[in-house]
């Protein structure tokens, strides 16, 4: 199985702040800002003299990064620069062995700036810079028609070229028997798109992820549970990511819990719902039922949380990939 995802390639720059600092730069704790370049280096100059961490990151591609180390073949499109920081992505994505069907423009390869607080919550700062000139050209429909599942995420609506991008992608999966699952992504996207993503979800998405406060703002319900019920109606697969509660996993309009596994005191929460979304697509790639494809979910995400960093590192995702074949197969 190949999975096609179409995302944004960010450099994540990681610094532990405190609460004070997160009201003296004006942000919301725990979401996800686009940010222009003169905002990126004002965030930049706040933190001088705190230790930064970079890594390649962005939702999709976390995602497809976590699927490649796990086995499953992914393809990576998206926009970068022509800079040291493309270079240092396309290095990973080589490492890894994800497809590379990055476009080079000439604009800085984008960022995201992710402040995590002591009670390990992430706020994101994010500069798209490249990605928003990726566009309905730069798909490669010869690629995309190889795959048997297209992935995208809920902030590819933030641009227009992204969008036309990702719905000409849409369009031709329906057209072709190709799976679509759908990360909503960020309650702020919810807030901006909301009847747009409903019907995406309704007319084109087989599997659609979302957490509980994405869930609130697409369906107007603080119940997690009722929020599944709610989507399954309008997709097939639905899963509502409910915190420390677990999740729910509806399939056909039938709901079951997945417990939350792994740590309650995380040490880093980046990339806990991409991980959560390739543990289950990995599920789906082995051919298990809904159920396992949730458990093997929860079991990523609880591990990403216990690490700094929205990616495994090689040699963890053997240890995973080794622990998952001994239980699954």
């Amino acid at each position: 199985m190949r999975i096609y995802g179409i995302g944004n390639p960010l450099i994540d720059i990681l610094a532990y702040i405190g609460e004070e600092d997160l009201e003296k730069l004006s942000l919301y704790k725990g979401t996800m800002h686009l940010i222009d370049r003169e905002r990126h280096g004002a965030i930049i100059e706040y933190l001088k003299g705190k230790k930064l961490v970079y890594s390649p990151g962005g939702s999709c591609p976390n995602t497809m990064v976590t699927l490649r180390m796990l086995g499953v073949d992914t393809t990576l499109a998206g926009g970068v620069g022509s800079d040291e920081l493309s270079a240092i992505y396309r290095d990973k994505l080589r490492e890894v062995g994800v497809v590379d069907e990055l476009i080079t423009y000439d604009e800085p390869t984008g960022t995201s700036i992710i402040l995590l607080t002591e009670d390990r919550e992430r706020t994101m700062n994010t500069y798209l810079g490249a990605n928003r000139c990726f566009s309905r050209e730069d798909v490669n429909i010869d690629s995309l028609s190889k795959a048997s599942l297209f992935y995208f995420t809920g902030y590819m609506w933030d641009t227009e070229a992204q969008k036309g991008a990702v719905s000409y992608a849409l369009d031709y999966c329906r057209d072709h028997g190709i799976k679509v699952a759908f990360d909503v992504a960020d309650p702020f996207a919810v807030g901006r798109y909301r009847q747009t993503f409903l019907r995406l979800i309704e007319d084109y998405c087989d599997i659609v992820f979302a957490n509980s406060e994405e869930a609130r703002y697409l369906f107007d319900n603080y119940d997690a549970y009722e929020c599944c019920k709610s989507m399954s109606k309008l997709c097939p697969v639905a899963v509502v990511k409910n915190g420390k509660k677990g999740s729910y996993v509806a399939n056909d309009r039938k709901i079951v819990q997945i417990p939350l596994h792994g740590s309650i005191s995380p040490v880093d929460t980046t990339g806990a719902g991409d991980t959560y979304a390739a543990g289950f697509l990995y599920g789906i790639a082995k051919g298990y039922d809904t159920e396992t494809c949730g458990c093997i979910a929860s079991y990523l995400a609880g591990e990403i949380i216990s690490n700094l960093g929205a990616q495994f590192s090689i040699q963890k995702a053997s240890e995973i990939s080794s622990r998952l074949k001994e239980q699954y197969s």
